[in-house]
């Protein structure tokens, strides 16, 4: 446990402390003793760097390593939420069009039809759907030339740098291409084998335009096998999945859901599908088309909701998949360019730099949602943000989208703010990468003044014995450091 100070001068001071026989300079204001002392409820090892300060004050309340860079994870979103407010306006929309540059002749259409997808994250395939039976209504009937899938809306990879390789096939963190339908997830039934030792088998819906492959051996009850040999999926080219590893005997089919891999591909064979069932024929070739071309005349399109709709459930249930599609649209709009990651990045900075007064120091922006490890900010920049957005929020309507501690979103069972008291009194954005526990947003207090706090814990890990109750010493920090923060400001 570090070494806690008995008096303080009002203003920041320097002082020494000695951990494991090292000398460490450090800077800390007044109330910075409550934060060190709480800090013996964290597990052995754990990092802690913490702000708190009030709204419009000139300077923290609380500063416990506050220049310290970490990963934000999903307090990124706060970041994406308020640069695409400023970009784009709350009134923005995604635009999906069916398009051509040809006419439409006695139930022909005398060229290609092109799809043109713009990064929509909300798409869903009854839109699809009911942007064919447009066609239908407008007499077409066949397509003489080809079907052009454009997504020359974004550029380069669909993946940001910095994701881990082993989550790119998880639906949480679909590649946010141009091209989403249904969010690019879809879900499989792996059944064990009724023979030890035979390939266990897939059942996939067959509106799903993917092709699954088993290699899972089927393993008996209780087997030592099975500890160790993991289920894995291998994507392929063309949305080819094979699973592979083990499956113990069960009774049940195993639920699995996977990340659409190549979404021009696979919107591509939906497109396709829902053009044959309207009996619509189809003489040219399916095609993906990945540079900007001249727009045609529309003949059917979808919107999105409004932008702000968006950000409230991309902030309230944690939406990585609007986070990074909106962060490459700001990219794409402010500079007039496809959406990429670097697009992106630079347009977030510059955005929040001239309109919001951000500085930026070392922070590393390298995507939209906080899922990559490339991520780093220290909590006196996101303190920044946040001090704009409260005093900005009657024409941002920013902090309601915020998830509301005790109610909604990633906050509604957050068991150390529910023990601290303060549930309905913080709205705050959850961060949690493996070993992370963040929170950036508000808190109002007994005295009904309003602190903007961050919280970035990382080299959060616990005992394997203790696994199960892992979050417990979170609680037991949380609970205290909150409750102090509700009542003493």
């Amino acid at each position: 446990m570090a070494v806690l100070l008995s008096s303080f001068r009002p203003k920041i001071m320097p002082f020494y402390r000695i951990v494991s026989g090292l000398v460490c300079f450090c800077s800390f204001s007044a109330q910075a003793a409550q934060v060190e002392n709480y800090i013996q409820y964290l597990p052995d090892g754990a990092n802690l760097a913490f702000m708190a300060q009030k709204i419009g004050a000139p300077s923290p309340t609380v500063d416990y390593h506050g220049q310290q860079m970490a990963l934000p994870a999903s307090t990124q979103k706060v970041i994406t939420g308020l640069a695409a407010l400023l970009q784009l306006g709350p009134d923005y929309r995604f635009n999906t069009t069916f398009e051509s540059q040809a006419s439409i002749n006695n139930g022909t259409l005398d060229g290609d039809l092109i799809a043109r997808f713009t990064g929509d994250p909300t798409l869903t395939r009854q839109q699809i759907r009911n942007m064919v039976q447009a066609l239908k209504r407008q007499g077409v009937k066949e397509i003489k030339g080809d079907v052009v899938i454009d997504t020359s809306a974004f550029a380069s990879h669909d993946k940001a740098p910095g994701w881990p390789w082993n989550d790119m096939t998880q639906c949480f963190s679909a590649p946010p291409a141009a091209a989403i339908v249904d969010r690019n997830c879809f879900s499989v039934s792996l059944y064990s084998a009724p023979t030890v030792g035979d390939p266990a088998f897939i059942r996939v819906a067959s509106y799903y335009p993917v092709n699954m492959f088993s290699e899972v051996k089927t393993l008996a009850r209780g087997s030592t096998e099975g500890k160790y040999c993991e289920l894995d999926v291998v994507p392929g080219e063309l949305n080819r999945y094979t699973i592979t590893g083990c499956l113990s005997q069960r009774s049940e089919p195993l639920p699995l859901a996977f990340a659409v891999q190549n979404g021009a591909s696979y919107v591509g064979a939906i497109v396709k599908a829902e053009l044959v069932q309207a009996e619509i024929t189809i003489n040219g070739h399916l095609r993906q088309q990945k540079t900007p071309s001249v727009i045609g005349a529309v003949l059917a399109q979808a919107q999105s909701a409004r932008l702000h709709d968006l950000l409230k459930v991309m902030l309230k249930k944690s939406d990585n998949m609007i986070a990074d599609t909106v962060f490459r649209t700001i990219g794409r709009e402010r500079f007039g360019v496809p959406g990429t990651w670097r697009s992106g990045s630079d347009a977030v900075r510059q955005v929040l730099s001239q309109k919001a007064g951000v500085k930026w120091g070392n922070t590393v922006l390298a995507d939209g949602s906080g899922l990559s490890r490339h991520n780093l900010i220290s909590p006196a920049t996101m303190m920044q943000v946040l001090q704009y957005i409260a005093q900005n929020d009657q024409s941002l309507d920013f902090i309601s989208m915020l998830p509301l501690a005790g109610y909604d979103g990633t906050l509604r069972y957050r068991g150390g703010l529910h023990e601290a008291g303060v549930n309905g009194k913080v709205s705050a954005k959850t961060g949690a990468l493996q070993g992370v526990y963040n929170l950036a947003g508000f808190i109002t207090t007994a005295s009904g003044q309003k602190v903007a706090f961050v919280q970035f814990l990382s080299g959060y890990a616990v005992p394997p014995q203790e696994h199960n109750q892992r979050r417990a010493p979170l609680v037991r920090f949380e609970s205290r450091l909150y409750k102090d923060i509700y009542q003493n400001n």
